[in-house]
């Protein structure tokens, strides 16, 4: 006699994680005399319930290797290939004695990738680069060598005598790579020898190769400054610039746009731990933001570029565009509450995310869509297409489910200045517990998104994911577009917002759009996958 599934089994099954990309036919095995299997038909697509859907092993925008997570990109614009190289620390879990070896990738337009595999190999556990930590990539005409100059880090410093150093490896054809045992550069004598990393190269008017490294000068964070004219023979040139208070700026990134000058940095400070910049006109004007904690912001949100689910951001320009990558952390456990929040730190490496850098009439810096996955995720649903409506009071419209890869765009209008929305994720008709950003009334014509979990069992707002404050716009009107792949969510509004976040069960479950007590209008819908 054949086992059959009783109404609790039934129940259950509405629980697992689906498999593949068919919705419609699952097969389950029941236990019987036979062994034979039960077949149970159910129209998936067709329901809202919730399911604990788990990621993909596989990614389709937002890049992670098959085995590991990417740690701290360090992008560069190969003038020979003409293409973007993006290397990045390749983080094992768990890994061995000596970690962080660089890996790289090949892309033309930020959205689609070629590996490369690993570049540059970790020292030994007695070697200073026993452990490896950022660096940057630069192409020297005059001997047509690849220059990487990379942070060792010592697993063993009883062995090395110093925590971190300058240290520079060289390739002909960005395949094979040589470490120069030669070369090193250290802080001993002028700067802390335990915090002396993530060198940052550029060019000025004057010709010659500046290098940025992260360091401590009598205890507080500077940023130390090098000169050379053949990147083999470097010289200090002092302190380029002062960190603010007690904070510490990793990853730095100097470069021109347009008429103005940046530093990008990733601001260490638990509380904090964002992606930031500072602008001048000029070199002078950029290193003085900063002096004698002076905090001369580049805009009326500190120059925050986004939330703390993105990091170690730095870019590259093939003269036309300019991208920044950055990585989005997992979760432990991979729990939507397990953010890291203040004091304790975000899981580190996770899922290669690239953003657009728009550059304001002003020279203020946003980060928007790269446009090439609006490319790359393509296929429209019908049914979403131009859709409009109106929601008012605490209502609510609920959508189908999403794939593994989703572009999702509109325009909304709130009535009022005071009116709140938000989107939520991984959301059903059953569900008593979902995943919604919220765009905020912050107040003098300000708003936040704001990352909570609501439903009859949310705790509400997560400390440590929310977003910043921006500008609400004067017309009450936000284009939105949002880009899902597996677990990471990017959301970007009116080119002036970019949100990232990491959201587990996004993909095969619902998701909505949300009134809070006031009246928002919505138009022009479009949802492609």
């Amino acid at each position: 006699m054949k086992t059959t599934y009783n109404s609790r089994i039934t129940s259950a099954l509405r629980k697992l994680p689906l498999a593949g990309c068919l919705w419609g036919l699952f097969a389950f095995a029941a236990c019987s005399d036979t062994d034979e299997p039960v077949i149970i038909e159910r129209d998936w697509q067709g329901t809202t319930h919730v399911f604990a859907s788990t990621d993909e092993d596989h990614s389709n925008i937002y890049y992670k290797p098959a085995v590991g997570y990417v740690g701290d990109p360090m992008p560069f614009y190969d003038p020979v290939a003409q293409d973007f190289k993006i290397l990045y620390l390749q983080e094992f879990r768990p890994n061995a004695n000596t970690f962080h070896p660089v890996w790289a990738l090949q892309t033309t337009d930020a959205a689609s990738y070629t590996a490369m595999g690993e570049l540059i190999p970790t020292g030994t556990v007695n070697e200073l680069d026993g452990a490896i930590g950022t660096g940057s990539t630069i192409y020297n005409e005059a001997d047509r060598l690849y220059y990487t100059f990379y942070t060792g880090h010592s697993v063993n410093i009883q062995a090395t005598g110093i925590g971190e150093g300058v240290m520079v490896a060289t390739s002909s054809d960005f395949t094979t790579w040589t470490k120069d045992r030669s070369f090193l550069l250290t802080g001993e004598g002028e700067y802390d020898t335990n915090d002396f990393r993530d060198p940052c190269l550029f060019r000025t008017d004057d010709g010659i190769y500046h290098m940025l490294v992260s360091t401590k000068k009598e205890g507080k964070g500077v940023l130390a400054e090098y000169t050379s004219s053949d990147l083999r023979s470097w010289q200090s040139a002092g302190v380029f610039m002062t960190m603010m208070w007690d904070r510490f700026y990793e990853c730095p990134d100097v470069f021109r746009m347009g008429d103005w000058w940046y530093l990008v940095y990733s601001e260490k400070h638990a509380a904090l731990r964002r992606v930031q910049y500072f602008k001048g006109r000029t070199i002078e004007e950029l290193r003085a933001t900063t002096a004698n904690d002076a905090g001369i912001w580049p805009d009326s949100h500190e120059g925050i570029l986004d939330s703390r689910a993105f990091y170690a951001g730095k870019t590259a320009s093939d003269g036309t565009n300019r991208y920044m990558w950055g990585w989005c952390p997992t979760r432990p456990g991979e729990d939507n509450l397990n953010v890291g929040a203040y004091p304790a730190e975000p899981e580190w490496a996770g899922a290669l995310v690239a953003h657009r850098l728009i550059q304001h009439a002003d020279g203020t810096l946003a980060l928007g869509a790269v446009p090439a996955i609006a490319n790359q995720i393509a296929t429209a649903d019908a049914a979403a297409d131009k859709q409009a409506f109106t929601l008012t009071g605490d209502d609510h419209k609920l959508f189908p489910r999403l794939e593994l890869t989703n572009r999702i765009t509109f325009t909304l209008t709130t009535a009022g200045d005071n009116d709140r929305f938000g989107f939520s994720f991984v959301r059903g008709d059953d569900s008593d517990k979902y995943y919604t950003v919220v765009v905020n009334p912050e107040g003098d014509g300000r708003c936040k998104l704001n990352f909570e979990q609501e439903g009859a069992a949310g705790i509400g707002f997560i400390n440590g994911a929310d977003g910043y404050v921006f500008d609400a716009p004067a017309d009450r009107t936000y284009h939105v577009e949002i880009i899902t792949d597996n677990s990471v969510c990017t959301i970007y509004i009116n080119d002036c917002v970019a949100y990232t976040a990491r959201i587990y069960g996004v993909h095969k479950n619902c998701w909505s759009i949300n009134s809070y007590g006031g009246s928002i209008t919505v138009a022009d819908m479009a949802i492609f996958h």
